[in-house]
């Protein structure tokens, strides 16, 4: 009989043996995709996060691969807050979008400054394709008990001078819509970059 010392040394060399063999295959995480949004004023570089908004990401990619935002522009700018767009084209038509998506803010990310984030109406599971990225930590945005957030599924490594110029744009308000920049802000393409 092994004693009772002798068993939890054991039992912990067990743990430390299984701790350090290599995760499944199917327990890995999740790469993080990385897309390019090519504006008339520069490039944005952004990192997803499908391990914390999964079904967010899969409809960002989805409108991304479709071709969606190619084409649109920065309709919503605030300077000191956001800049949102993928809804619009240049003279204000709104393209169609698909079906809403489910608000997944209870994620645990926190809508900081460089964060993308989904845009929606007062309806917490209206997002469909257009998108935000913070110019500030806007914290008011996150989920909190009783109240649904603005889902973060994201955030730019690089070009945030890019969005910081752009919020810095002067706008004015056509047909309805406010902080409609007075000169169009492209989005010529939203690209995948190729997983390392």
């Amino acid at each position: 009989m092994l004693s009772p010392m002798l068993r939890i040394l054991s039992g912990l060399a067990l743990l430390l043996f299984i701790a350090s063999l290599p995760a499944r295959a199917d327990e890995s995480p999740q790469p993080e995709p990385q897309v390019v949004i090519k504006t008339s004023e520069g490039d944005i570089t952004l990192r997803l996060f499908p391990d914390k908004s999964p079904v967010t990401v899969a409809n960002f990619l989805a409108y991304v691969d479709a071709g969606h935002y190619n084409g649109t522009i920065f309709h919503r700018v605030i300077s000191g807050f956001m800049i949102q767009g993928g809804g619009f084209l240049p003279d204000l038509t709104e393209k169609p979008a698909g079906d809403p998506i489910i608000n997944e803010s209870r994620n645990r990310l926190h809508n900081i400054r460089g964060a993308v984030t989904m845009a929606r109406t007062s309806d917490p599971d209206s997002a469909a394709a257009q998108f935000f990225i913070n110019q500030r930590t806007n914290l008011q945005l996150d989920w909190s008990p009783g109240k649904e957030g603005y889902t973060v599924f994201g955030e730019v490594i690089d070009g945030m001078s890019v969005v910081d110029y752009i919020s810095s744009a002067p706008v004015h308000t056509v047909a309805g819509h406010e902080d409609v920049p007075t000169e169009p802000i492209l989005i010529l393409s939203v690209e995948r970059e190729p997983l390392p």
